[in-house]
C-alpha cells in the first residue's frame, strides 16, 4: 500500500471494518471521508477526523469506529486540533430508508432528548430493545450514547458562543444535571467547561445576548446557487426572505420559535440563530443542515451522474448542487398543494395569504418577518371559500390539512417514504409530480424523481434525452439512488430565478 495514493471514494457499507481503506485515507487526509468513520488513536486516547492536519498516527496505534459515540464510549475523547465532534454527518442516515437510518434522522433531531429512548421506538413502530440493538451493531452506539454524543456538542456550541452561566447551559444542551454536563465535557473534551470557554475567548466574536453564531460544515463542493436560489425565489413572505446576502426565515420549534439566518461562505455556511428558548438549539440545527442538505456526499452523486455523457457537462460546469429542502414537512406539503398548477408568483401569494391569516405573529427587528408559517392544527378550521382557489384544490388543501392535523397522515424524519407516498397519492388532488415533489424537498429521499414536470422535460429533450415520462423515467434508472440530484442539474439548464442567487 503507497500512502501517498488516494483511498477509494467512500461508499455505503461498515466503512470502519475496512482498515486499509480507513488508513489510507488518514494517511492522505482526505476530507471526503470525515463523518463517514472517526479514527481513535490508541496510544494518546484521542480520536480524530480522517483529515485531521496533526501527523498521522502508526497504523499499528489506529483503530477506527463508525460514530463519535462509540468513541467516546470507548473511553476516547476528542481531538482539540480536528474538532471531530464537528464533522458533517454521515450521508448515509439521509440516503436510506430504514430503521437505523429513520432512529439517526430523529436522534439527531433531538427526539431521545425530548421523548426518550421509549419515545424514538415509539415513532419507529419497534421496541426499545430492538432499537437498541440494530443501533449498536452498526453504530457501536445505542440511542442513549448518541444522544449524549449531541448533547456535548451542543453544549459546546453554548460555551463558546454565548456569556451563559454554566448552568443554564448545560439545560439547555438537554442535561439532567450540571454534574453531568460537568463530567461530559470533562470526558468528551478533556477541558473543563470553564476552560473550554476561555480557550473560545481568545479568537470567537461574541453575539448580541440571545443569538448564537456558528459555522455548518459540508462536504465540498457545494454549489449555492440552486440551493440558495430556489428557497429565495419561492420565498413566503412573512415567514422567509432574502436580506444582505443571506436566506432568512421563521421557525417553529418544540419549546419556542426562532428566526435563522443561513449565509453562504466559500468552505462553511454562515448561521445566525435567535431562539426564544435554548433547548431548542439542536432541532433548529439540525432542521437548517437538513433544509441545506449538508450531509450529503456530492463526490458520490456527482460521480454516479457522471457517468451519463448527456448529464456530465452538467455535473463538470456546476458540481456540488444540493436538493434544496424544507425546515418542515407539513408546511412544504401545504405548499406544495398551493403551488400546483400555477406560477411561483402566484403560489408564493396564496402561501402568504395563509400566513397573514393563520400564521403566528413574531417580532424580527430591524428585518422583515412577521410570522411563522401556520401549523396543521391551525388551519383544521380553514373555511374553504376563503380560499382564492379552484374548488377541487380546496378540496385537496382541506383534506390534506385534516390528515396532517389528526395524525393520520405522517409526514417528518422518520417517515417511510413509500409508505408515505401510499398516503399522499391515496388523497383527492394529489398526482404523481405532487407526490414526488415532497417525496424529495419534504421528506429527503435522494432518488425522488419528477419525470411529468415542464422544466425536467424541456431539459431532457434539449440534451437529446427521452422527454416521455415513461421513456424518460427508463433513461433515468442509470441515475439511481441519487434521480433527486439528476433534478436540480435538469433544472439548471433553464434561466429561471431558482437557479440563481439573488443579486
Amino acid at each position: 500500500m503507497n500512502p501517498a495514493d488516494p483511498a477509494p471514494a467512500p461508499a455505503p457499507g461498515a466503512m470502519h471494518l475496512d482498515a486499509e481503506r480507513c488508513v489510507r485515507a488518514v494517511q492522505s487526509k482526505d476530507a471526503r471521508f470525515d463523518g463517514w468513520f472517526f479514527t481513535a488513536v490508541l496510544t494518546t486516547r484521542i480520536y480524530c477526523r480522517p483529515s485531521c492536519p496533526a501527523v498521522p498516527p502508526k497504523v499499528a496505534n489506529m483503530t477506527f469506529y463508525p460514530s463519535a459515540a462509540a468513541c467516546q464510549q470507548a473511553g476516547f475523547r476528542a481531538c482539540k486540533r480536528c474538532r471531530p465532534d464537528t464533522t458533517p454527518g454521515s450521508p448515509e442516515w439521509n440516503a436510506r430508508a430504514d430503521s437505523v437510518a429513520r432512529a439517526m434522522r430523529l436522534i439527531r433531531d433531538g427526539v431521545v432528548d425530548r421523548e426518550g429512548v421509549s419515545g424514538l421506538a415509539g415513532r419507529l413502530g419497534y421496541s426499545a430493545r430492538q432499537i437498541e440493538r440494530q443501533l449498536r451493531a452498526e453504530l457501536g452506539a445505542g440511542p442513549l450514547a448518541l444522544a449524549r454524543a449531541q448533547r456535548a456538542q451542543t453544549a459546546r456550541i453554548l460555551i463558546e458562543t454565548t456569556a451563559l452561566p454554566m448552568a443554564d447551559v448545560a439545560f439547555a444542551a438537554g442535561f439532567a444535571s450540571v454534574r453531568t454536563f460537568n463530567d461530559t465535557v470533562r470526558e468528551v473534551f478533556a477541558l473543563a467547561p470553564t476552560e473550554l470557554r476561555a480557550r473560545a475567548a481568545r479568537g470567537i466574536a461574541r453575539q448580541a445576548p440571545g443569538t448564537i453564531a456558528l459555522r455548518l460544515p459540508y462536504r465540498a463542493p457545494l454549489n449555492p446557487d440552486n440551493l440558495f436560489g430556489h428557497l429565495a425565489a419561492t420565498a413566503v413572505p412573512g415567514v422567509e426572505e432574502w436580506r444582505a446576502g443571506a436566506y432568512r426565515r421563521t421557525l417553529s420549534l418544540p419549546y419556542g420559535h426562532g428566526i435563522v439566518e443561513l449565509t453562504p461562505a466559500p468552505d462553511h455556511i454562515g448561521c445566525l440563530l435567535s431562539l426564544t428558548d435554548l433547548r431548542d438549539l439542536t432541532i433548529a440545527i439540525s432542521r437548517c443542515r437538513w433544509m441545506l442538505d449538508l450531509d450529503a456526499d456530492p463526490v458520490a452523486v456527482d460521480d454516479r451522474l457522471r457517468a451519463d455523457p448527456l448529464l456530465a457537462p452538467l455535473v463538470d460546469k456546476a458540481p456540488g448542487r444540493r436538493v434544496p429542502r424544507t425546515v418542515d414537512a407539513a408546511e412544504f406539503a401545504v405548499r406544495a398543494v398551493l403551488g400546483q398548477q400555477v406560477s411561483t408568483a402566484a403560489a408564493r401569494t396564496h402561501a402568504a395569504r395563509l400566513v397573514t391569516a393563520h400564521g403566528e405573529p413574531v417580532e424580527d427587528p430591524g428585518g422583515g418577518l412577521t410570522h411563522l408559517f401556520p401549523s396543521p392544527r391551525a388551519l383544521a378550521g380553514l373555511d374553504p371559500e376563503s380560499l382564492a382557489l379552484p374548488r377541487s384544490r380546496r378540496t385537496t388543501l382541506t383534506t390534506l390539512v385534516a390528515g396532517l392535523a389528526d395524525g393520520s397522515i405522517a409526514l417528518g424524519f422518520d417517515t417511510d417514504w413509500d409508505r408515505a407516498r401510499a398516503q399522499l397519492l391515496a388523497l383527492p388532488g394529489f398526482g404523481p409530480w405532487t407526490v414526488e415533489v415532497i417525496a424529495m424537498r419534504a421528506l429527503g429521499d435522494p432518488d425522488a424523481f419528477l419525470p411529468s414536470d415542464l422544466g425536467v422535460r424541456r431539459a431532457a429533450r434539449s440534451l437529446g434525452l427521452p422527454f416521455s415520462p415513461a421513456a424518460l423515467t427508463a433513461s433515468a434508472a442509470a441515475w439511481r439512488p441519487w434521480r433527486a440530484y439528476a433534478v436540480q442539474y435538469l433544472w439548471a439548464t433553464d434561466d429561471h430565478p431558482i437557479n440563481h442567487l439573488p443579486v
